[in-house]
């Protein structure tokens, strides 16, 4: 597949994407916050709108995921091949990167879509954030690609099933 077109399928994505999250209202920290504060639940407080757009987005991941099994595909419409990973367990590194995660998360009240999302609407609130998320994302593939065997990174990530 061509890449200009691999690009604009990535752009219309992410456009969707940020659109969805505002209209939503995922890209307001205190929706996060409200959310999250589930000690408000029996005041009335909760509030689960945040569960009704994951709830979405997994039933539309499902579908889009299992359409090259549907439909018979050998490779993506916009994409050289289809990303396969070998990990598929519940792992120690999946159970710290998803608590260290909800951690920054419940923090800051921003999640990593949304964040970036929100520097188009409030760039001055969250560009600390963003920069420092950026920081962090890099220094953990750092400590990954330094710890990891290559037998085990190889195939697992868009970037290393893209030609040269």
């Amino acid at each position: 597949m061509s890449r200009p077109l691999g690009l604009l399928t990535a752009a219309l994505s992410g456009i969707l994407f940020g659109v969805g999250l505002s209209i939503a209202r995922m890209t307001d920290p205190q929706k996060i916050w409200n959310f999250l504060d589930i000690a408000a639940i029996p005041s009335g407080g909760w509030d689960p709108s945040l569960a009704f757009v994951m709830i979405g987005g997994i039933l539309v991941g499902l579908v889009g995921l299992r359409l090259d099994r549907w439909l018979g595909l050998k490779q993506p419409l916009a994409a050289p091949a289809f990303i396969k990973t070998h990990r598929v367990k519940v792992d120690a590194p999946l159970v710290a990167g998803a608590a260290v995660f909800g951690v920054g998360w419940g923090l800051s009240g921003f999640c990593p879509g949304p964040s970036i999302a929100d520097l188009g609407l409030v760039p001055g609130d969250v560009w600390p954030f963003a920069a420092a998320m950026f920081v962090g994302s890099w220094i953990a593939g750092q400590v990954l690609e330094w710890t990891e065997p290559s037998s085990r990174r190889s195939g697992t990530t868009a970037a290393s099933s893209r030609p040269a």
